[in-house]
């Protein structure tokens, strides 16, 4: 979806229509907004249980967090998305779909999913739904996204010990075992990474680094362009002593064992472990670009209730209200909001006059405070004389 969308879902009553007629009203949004500041649609709003006044608030309050939820859901489903892709934002679009169509193609012929979320129900129940629903898909794409960076940081590991330098890479297929004393009862070869620049000191140091290291011992095993390894011999009683003044040293002693078949033994792992983070990155792809569209619908299902709440808390029973998407952009929605504030800020009765030039003025903050205390709280906690919120999908 396109970063310089911005959408508006608005809810007028019909009456802004002199026939108190839906498509004459619908009619009368689309010449307020105007195609200067955005593209209004049609957006249907099934009619649900309403209960109580007191309830209607309550639930005005939990759609507003539960929306809030639903929009940091699809956006972290969308920032594993862009780890498991690395950034590639086509690939990354290709993924954001709605039931296989682009998001705002759904948007545009959005209908009510009765089968999920029957609206036969009771407003408490389906926003329980929906609640479960959304916490469900962000714990699903958590699990996963992390086994993913599990696999992946121990694939990176085994890697970098097969292609980093001689201080920390394996050793493996490196270590010719006939180097190596080995099964002796007082005798240790340690093998010891020292860097390029230092190598003349080590050769004149290393014998009397600790007590009874074998003379001439140091055998140069390898070297690549930072560090040459050496193999040294010493008494065992006195190895860890010959390790510690190693590191002091500025030299860096290699914990290896030769195991037979080790080598192999080593490939072997890291295939698995390849094999493990392809499977476990097309599961967390698949799953992404499901959950995805999945939060996105339930998003887009919680704005539908939350509209419904504020239409009803609003404008009153028996309802009678049109509802219109408008697409717009960032920079002309803030337009298109005070367009629709010219024709309708009567709706809002004393929350709005007009200044000297006839343009419209919000009343003072007390009185956008008691619309507020009493339910209506409009987008962002901000009143307007008519319902609307605002929102992009990213």
């Amino acid at each position: 979806m396109s970063k310089n969308t911005k959408y508006l879902l608005v809810s007028l009553p019909t009456s802004i229509s002199p026939a108190n007629d839906h498509d004459e009203a619908l009619t009368a949004l689309r010449s307020a907004v105007t195609t200067d500041y955005g593209t209004v649609f049609p957006f249907d709003i099934p009619e649900f249980k309403i209960g109580t006044l007191d309830a209607l608030v309550r639930q005005a309050d939990e759609l507003a967090k539960l929306e809030s939820g639903c929009e940091t859901v699809v956006g972290k489903v969308g920032d594993s998305l862009r780890a498991i892709l690395e950034g590639d934002d086509e690939k990354i679009a290709q993924q954001k779909t709605v039931n296989d169509k682009p998001a705002e193609q759904y948007l545009k012929t959005f209908h009510w999913n009765k089968v999920k979320y029957r609206a036969d129900k009771p407003l408490g129940e389906i926003i329980d739904v929906l609640q479960k629903e959304v916490s469900s898909i962000d714990n699903d794409v958590k699990t996963k996204h992390n086994q993913y960076n599990q696999v992946k940081t121990t694939l990176t590991t085994l890697q970098r010990k097969q292609t980093g330098n001689l201080s920390n890479k394996s050793l493996t297929a490196i270590v010719d075992p006939s180097l190596l004393i080995q099964d002796s009862e007082y005798l240790e070869t340690h093998l010891i990474a020292v860097p390029n620049q230092i190598n003349k000191d080590f050769l004149k140091s290393y014998e009397t680094l600790s007590p009874m290291v074998v003379p001439r011992s140091a055998q140069s095993v390898a070297s690549d362009d930072e560090f040459t390894l050496y193999a040294v011999t010493t008494f065992k009683k006195h190895s860890q002593e010959f390790i510690h003044k190693s590191r002091e040293s500025k030299w860096t002693p290699r914990d290896y064992k030769y195991r037979e078949g080790g080598k192999e033994a080593e490939q072997k792992e890291v295939d698995r472990v390849e094999k493990d983070e392809r499977k476990v990155w097309g599961e967390s792809l698949r799953l992404g670009r499901t959950a995805w569209g999945e939060a996105v619908m339930a998003w887009v299902h919680v704005l539908v209730l939350r509209v419904f709440v504020e239409t009803v808390l609003r404008y009153g029973l028996p309802l009678s209200f049109v509802c219109g998407l408008i697409r717009t952009t960032p920079k002309l929605a803030k337009k298109a909001r005070n367009s629709l504030d010219a024709s309708y800020s009567y709706l809002g009765g004393n929350a709005f006059g007009r200044d000297k030039k006839g343009r419209v003025t919000k009343d003072d903050s007390s009185t956008s405070a008691d619309m507020q205390a009493a339910g209506h709280t409009g987008d962002a906690g901000e009143y307007s004389a008519y319902v609307c919120y605002e929102f992009e999908i990213r």
